[in-house]
């Protein structure tokens, strides 16, 4: 017991956060400190114009390529090397997300076999900011070969592997951000972003909606929301229920054996009004005396109601639109059912 407690406090010393503000300076020269996040900030600047520079010279080749996705009956297989090759796997991960099948292939792992997995229906997205990547080049035959169609996104129109593709999005940028002109930085940047718009004209072409978001994203929580229904998580069981004759005494005793802050007013087994605990402190602000009065007298007689088979993220909206932190589910067929109650926080 005592090595692990140690241990333990070892591993604490280690990752104790700075004391005092100014240990994080400790060993860095300020001045160059000052002008290194200057540069930092002003490169977000000059890639932010850089994008919306190729803005304005991409409209023919996304509106090729969309129609050329658009058309295929087989999925998009995207390809590229080192940074580009990164870029490439978030691309195609975003549109297999947002409808379009498509997976990430290495280019040398293409080369060495698994350009058996493509099939002449497929469309294929090379990346290559220079377009003379030997590892992509080496591709373009046997994919022609295959009757595949091409896309290529380069920052170089007269490249080899541009003037080997069907459609060419061009992400060409003035210079890379990086202070040498080397590291990739503006060029992978504008690739994203280019992926990026690709997918979102292909969701519009599609008419690709939350719900289907959904059924690519079971497991995130806004996954869960879009599938989940309000039957599926609303309160049903031992309801505040109460007569429009029943005194407030016992509106009162209802709401208080209840957890949800409300009572339910109903005639006959359907709905007719809502009271509500703001409702009982506002009485309560003006001196209302509640010993002669019935639910019928108190009660909200328009209560905002959902049906028990709409969609969670839909009733959430509906409170937050309303300013209210429940609201009453009602049978699909008759809304005058009451079949639970939804709270917010759910």
């Amino acid at each position: 017991m005592g090595e692990y407690s140690i241990k333990v406090q070892a591993a604490i010393d280690v990752v104790k956060p700075f004391a005092h503000p100014t240990q994080l300076h400790d060993g860095v020269d300020r001045n160059k400190l000052k002008a290194a996040v200057r540069e930092s900030k002003e490169s977000i600047v000059t890639q932010s114009l850089q994008i919306k520079n190729m803005a304005q010279h991409c409209e023919q080749g996304l509106e090729q390529a969309l129609c050329l996705i658009a058309a295929s009956t087989g999925r998009v297989i995207v390809s590229g090397m080192g940074k580009s090759g990164h870029i490439g796997r978030k691309i195609a991960a975003t549109m297999a997300s947002t409808g379009t099948p498509s997976f990430f292939v290495h280019p040398a792992e293409a080369f060495h076999g698994d350009l058996g997995m493509t099939q002449p229906s497929d469309v294929v997205v090379l990346i290559s900011n220079t377009g003379e990547t030997d590892e992509i080049l080496k591709l373009i035959p046997s994919l022609q070969n295959f009757g595949n169609k091409i896309i290529a996104i380069t920052g170089n129109t007269r490249s080899s592997l541009a003037k080997n593709s069907d459609v060419i999005l061009n992400v060409k940028v003035e210079r890379e951000i990086c202070p040498n002109n080397l590291a990739p930085t503006s060029s992978t940047t504008a690739t994203l972003v280019m992926g990026d718009a690709l997918a979102v004209g292909l969701i519009h072409l599609r008419d690709f909606k939350p719900h289907h978001f959904a059924l690519y994203h079971p497991g995130g929580s806004l996954g869960k929301r879009l599938l989940t229904q309000v039957k599926d998580v609303m309160h049903s069981n031992d309801l505040p229920l109460v007569t429009m004759n029943q005194s407030m005494q016992d509106v009162i005793l209802a709401m208080t054996r209840s957890t949800l802050g409300l009572a339910i007013v109903e005639n006959n087994g359907e709905l007719q009004g809502i009271i509500t605990d703001g409702d009982l402190r506002r009485s309560l602000v003006r001196c209302v005396d509640f010993k002669d009065l019935t639910a019928k007298d108190m009660m909200t007689i328009t209560p905002i109601t959902i049906s028990q088979e709409q969609r969670l993220i839909e009733a959430e909206q509906l409170m937050r639109e309303n300013h209210i932190k429940s609201v009453i589910v009602v049978n699909d067929v008759n809304r005058q059912k009451v079949v639970g109650v939804l709270e917010y926080f759910q």
